[in-house]
């Protein structure tokens, strides 16, 4: 029976990263050998098990056998017989099949550490070609290390391309496509992400909605001088800059759509969280307001923090507000600009919530009364704040 660390917790050492979990694969021993050990299985159809005290998982060293559609069609062997190098050979890239063992020595077969020196997201074997849901880690992997200078190698493009026009990715669930996307949208290069799945074509079949901004010509009242695609990808590399939130960036991927029913159809088909779906569709439905804040009228402007529910919800208006401010410095020229809709819309909500309440229900106003006498108050506070 031999233990070692493998995958990711082996690439990020070798790269200088930090190492956040690490992964064990057991090789020569049974389920039986294991248990009897304290090891506590996880699951009864898949050989991975507790550790007694740490409780990482350790997983039998296996085969895998493609036997249906999908990520999940796929029949295990794990026996005492499986070898490390078996166990590699079904990983996705070569820099995820190196594994170490207790006293630092690398078992490499398929050369994880050469294509690491030379920076390259390259596949282990043909077998890659069998997941669909390999294109989105492959993509999301590229997201990550492309600070690092990593590319992936055109024969794994090639695979990814195979898949995408296979119709294995219509295959993928929802909830496992939506975990790929959400994670690699808060990597630190989330536009390589749709880059990679673009180029692969997967991006059609995944994201149809934002596919199609590829192929869409700019508008010259949101983003002059380049074109819908480049201005997303644009604005996702503004996102990651400014360390923003997973719903923000979500509402920056769509928000140039320009219909709320693709951003619903995109919310819905990923089966987004609730926070992502509602900034989304109230980003695709207001952003040009925020680029034109300076220039509303104080009913307008009532409107719109009315509808972003500002007294009960402060954090989605902020969110919207960075949303604008990241969309209007994607724009060519702009990445350094003063951005003064921001502190102005800012100001304007502070305005609206600091009408006193307590002093209408003390005049002994309530119900529907109270509601138009406190919308009155805050329509007059914003019209005093639109003429300072």
């Amino acid at each position: 029976m031999q233990i070692f660390k493998v995958g990711g917790a082996v690439r990020d050492r070798l790269l200088g990263r930090p190492v956040t979990e690490v992964d064990w694969v057991v090789v020569g021993a049974s389920a039986e050998q294991m248990l009897a050990q304290g090891y506590r299985p996880v699951g009864a159809d898949f050989p991975v098990f507790l550790h007694p005290r740490t409780n990482d998982e350790y997983a039998l060293a296996r085969t895998e056998r493609k036997s249906g559609r999908g990520y999940g069609g796929f029949t295990f062997f794990a026996s005492p017989e499986v070898t490390l190098e078996e166990d590699l050979i079904r990983r996705d890239l070569t820099i995820n099949a190196i594994a170490e063992d207790e006293h630092g020595t690398l078992t490499d077969p398929y050369h994880g550490q050469r294509d690491l020196q030379n920076k390259l997201l390259r596949h282990v074997s043909p077998a890659f070609s069998e997941d669909p849901l390999r294109v989105l880690r492959v993509a999301r992997f590229a997201a990550r290390y492309a600070p690092l200078g990593f590319s992936v190698a055109a024969e794994t493009m090639a695979l990814m391309r195979y898949l995408s026009e296979s119709g294995e990715l219509q295959a993928l669930t929802p909830e496992r496509s939506w975990k790929e996307i959400s994670r690699a949208l808060m990597e630190p290069r989330p536009d390589v992400f749709i880059e990679v799945l673009h180029e692969c074509g997967a991006l059609q079949e995944i994201l149809p909605e934002v596919a199609h901004l590829f192929g869409t010509p700019p508008s010259a009242s949101h983003h002059p001088k380049v074109g819908t695609g480049l201005h997303v990808l644009a604005v996702l590399r503004q996102c990651a800059l400014s360390d923003q939130p997973l719903t923000v960036r979500w509402a920056s991927l769509l928000h140039d759509l320009g219909d709320l029913t693709l951003i619903e159809a995109a919310n819905q088909r990923c089966k987004v969280p609730r926070d992502c779906q509602a900034l989304a569709m109230l980003v695709g439905e207001f952003h040009a307001q925020g680029q034109k804040a300076l220039e509303l009228e104080p009913s307008a402007l009532f409107e719109l923090l009315q509808r972003f529910d500002i007294y009960r919800r402060p954090q989605r208006f902020e969110e919207f507000i960075a949303s604008c401010e990241i969309d209007a410095r994607a724009r060519p020229g702009f990445e350094h600009s003063e951005y003064p809709q921001a502190n102005y819309l800012r100001g304007a909500a502070k305005v609206a919530r600091e009408v006193n309440v307590k002093l209408l229900v003390e005049s002994g106003l309530k119900g529907l009364e109270l509601g138009n006498a406190l919308s009155e108050e805050r329509l007059k506070a914003l019209q005093a704040y639109t003429t300072l």
